[in-house]
């Protein structure tokens, strides 16, 4: 069934039980706070909503995702924190007899996740592993990935934490863990056999397990909400893995990327920012004349041209997004059509 955008009648943050939210970009920038963010989470819990963060970063310990958040007056304690070295080590957990060596290649925490799970870590292609596994931190050097490419090529099994390719940073966009991936590939020919983070729905599946514990029943899929901002790893684990999903305007994804998303990229709603969890989200509806509406704005197809009737608008986006969504599942040329600029 292809993606189209969803409506609630009561505020999201009162139709889900679970928010699977993502952190970079969404909550925070690096060390920088997202505008509104940790006040509408406050708000979103207040309403009955249980947070899970969910992050593709294997760099950072829980405990220290949880103090920075709770830096920005978020009620938060490490369990509620899904880094991909959580998920990661767990995943090779399962692949591997007990007891095998694995190298790892990360921080200290992707060693320590890995250790936890009985496992025995090493450093270089010499020890023999049976596994490597490659996360992203700041300071990894070119020796490091060069020991994981030998493994490789002498039959260690390849898993990797996550793919992105891209990291929002304080200053900017930086190469993420799917660029130092790249060159390992291009060094081996070998692909990853499993990635723990985004856009595989691994990360969600285990949060909520983890969320629930041991006693209890998961979330059901459909009270469960991922939230993010990048529509090739958040909202793609969420339709891979059969969650509805929330994409916020504030890290990667843009206006004219949602627009002309393919339908296994995109989100069940669109918000500016997480006071959108605060909101009830208005239907976007076909008009008679191929236009159509959401809320009070419009957009309208002619001559290949998308016009809308208020490019300030969020509303106006969705109605947008609905008709390029519907032109595009119809065979329509999607690359052709001349897109409005919204200034959001």
């Amino acid at each position: 069934m292809t993606g189209m955008l969803k409506s609630t009648d009561k505020p999201i943050a009162e139709a889900y039980r679970l928010a699977l939210l993502d952190l970079d970009g969404v909550v925070y920038r690096g060390k920088n706070p997202v505008e509104h963010a940790a006040e509408s989470i406050r708000r979103a819990e207040a309403a009955g909503m249980t947070i899970e963060y969910t992050t593709n970063n294997s760099s950072r310990f829980q405990r220290v995702v949880a103090e920075q958040l709770r830096g920005f007056d978020l009620a938060v304690e490490p369990h509620q924190v899904i880094t991909s070295s959580v998920v990661a080590a767990r995943m090779v957990r399962r692949h591997v007899p007990a007891g095998s060596k694995v190298l790892v290649l990360g921080a200290e925490h992707l060693r320590e996740e890995v250790a936890r799970q009985g496992l025995i870590v090493v450093d270089g292609a010499a020890d023999q592993p049976v596994a490597a596994i490659q996360g992203w931190y700041p300071d990894m050097r070119w020796q490091e990935m060069a020991e994981v490419a030998f493994a490789v090529e002498h039959g260690a099994t390849y898993f990797v934490t996550n793919r992105d390719l891209t990291i929002p940073r304080e200053l900017g966009i930086a190469p993420g863990c799917g660029s130092m991936i790249q060159a390992v590939i291009n060094a081996t020919g070998v692909e990853p056999v499993a990635s723990a983070g985004k856009p595989e729905s691994a990360m969600y599946d285990e949060a909520r397990l983890l969320a629930a514990g041991d006693d209890e029943e998961p979330v059901a899929k459909d009270a469960c909400l991922a939230i993010g901002d990048r529509l090739d790893t958040d909202i793609e684990a969420g339709n891979r893995g059969g969650y509805d999903s929330l994409a916020v305007l504030t890290g990667v994804t843009n206006p004219h990327e949602l627009m002309l998303a393919p339908a296994h990229l995109r989100p069940t709603y669109i918000v500016k920012d997480l006071r959108g969890l605060l909101e009830a989200q208005p239907a976007a509806t076909a008009g008679d004349d191929g236009s159509w509406a959401c809320g009070d704005a419009t957009a309208t197809l002619r001559d290949s041209v998308l016009t809308v009737s208020d490019a300030a608008s969020m509303n106006a986006l969705r109605a947008a997004c609905a008709l390029m969504w519907d032109y595009a599942d119809a065979g329509g040329d999607v690359s052709a059509v001349t897109l409005p600029d919204f200034a959001l």
